[in-house]
């Protein structure tokens, strides 16, 4: 991550602006996730949804580290998985050097799922990153991770 710059002064109403737009940002983008659930008529909410696309990017996830990434208790994490897997959309594999931690992916059926509802998440983004341009495109994403913290790790997309 790139050192702070010394000569960014924020005042509070210019970081209160900021957080009201990632709120108001961050509504937009459920309000797509949710219209892409309806859709789907599987009776998944956004947690469902939030976990496949992960196990698209972290295949073998297991329920410890979605939890730590999602915030989600241990319980709500496996509760998460077990509901992907009764519906065919994912798989838990013992691992292979621990045959205790159960790693997970998505089956054929999952990805085609997180597909379709990340589709219409690609374009809200697509026309966003268009608006802010090149430099707002890796100015964004660089804040992103700071905010992200220990979440992040590098991934087949990149971060």
């Amino acid at each position: 991550m790139a050192a702070a710059d010394p000569r960014l002064i924020l005042r509070d109403e210019e970081l209160d602006a900021g957080l009201e737009l990632m709120m108001l940002a961050e509504a937009a983008l459920w309000a797509g996730v949710d219209a892409g659930l309806e859709a789907e008529a599987l009776g998944l909410g956004r947690s469902h949804w939030r976990a496949a696309f992960l196990l698209k990017r972290r295949p073998g996830v297991g329920v410890q580290e979605l939890a730590h990434v999602t915030s989600l208790s241990k319980q709500a994490a496996s509760r998460i998985l077990s509901d992907l897997e009764a519906k065919g959309l994912a798989e838990k594999v013992s691992g292979e050097l621990d045959g205790r931690r159960r790693a997970a992916t998505l089956t054929e059926a999952g990805h085609a799922f997180e597909a379709r509802i990340a589709e219409r998440l690609r374009g809200q983004l697509a026309r966003s990153y268009r608006v802010g341009g090149l430099d707002g495109v890796a100015g964004l994403r660089r804040i992103l991770s700071a905010l992200a913290g220990g979440r992040t790790k590098t991934s087949a997309g990149g971060a």
